[in-house]
């Protein structure tokens, strides 16, 4: 991908991450992979199938910042990113793989770490 092409893309992507934050059963459908999983800042583990039972999740303030697109190879990429939970008052480092199937970029992968900053 040429400098242009990963702009556009990390445009994309933030859109996707920002959208996620407030998700709903239809996002998850579209945008995780059938085997995507996640450790969260909480120290859970979760599978996809997970998401089919919870739904939308709970209503948070959350502020996105720092985000960076990480190139892994020609239809794979790492995002990387803070949240700042203003009701918990918590950051967490995040990260996302995403991988591009049939033209369509779905998340493979998603990573919260709670840091201390």
């Amino acid at each position: 991908m040429n400098n242009t092409d990963l702009a556009i893309l990390e445009n994309y992507l933030f859109e996707l991450e920002t959208t996620l934050l407030k998700p709903t059963k239809e996002l998850y459908e579209k945008y995780l992979s059938d085997t995507y999983f996640e450790f969260g800042s909480s120290g859970n583990v979760w599978v996809r199938k997970d998401y089919d039972m919870i739904g939308s999740r709970d209503t948070r303030k959350l502020t996105l910042t720092q985000f960076q697109l990480h190139p892994l190879a020609d239809d794979v990429v790492m995002v990387t990113y803070r949240i700042h939970d203003e009701i918990r008052e918590l950051t967490t480092l995040r990260s996302s793989i995403w991988k591009q199937f049939n033209r369509k970029w779905k998340m493979v992968f998603h990573q919260g770490t709670p840091t201390q900053s």
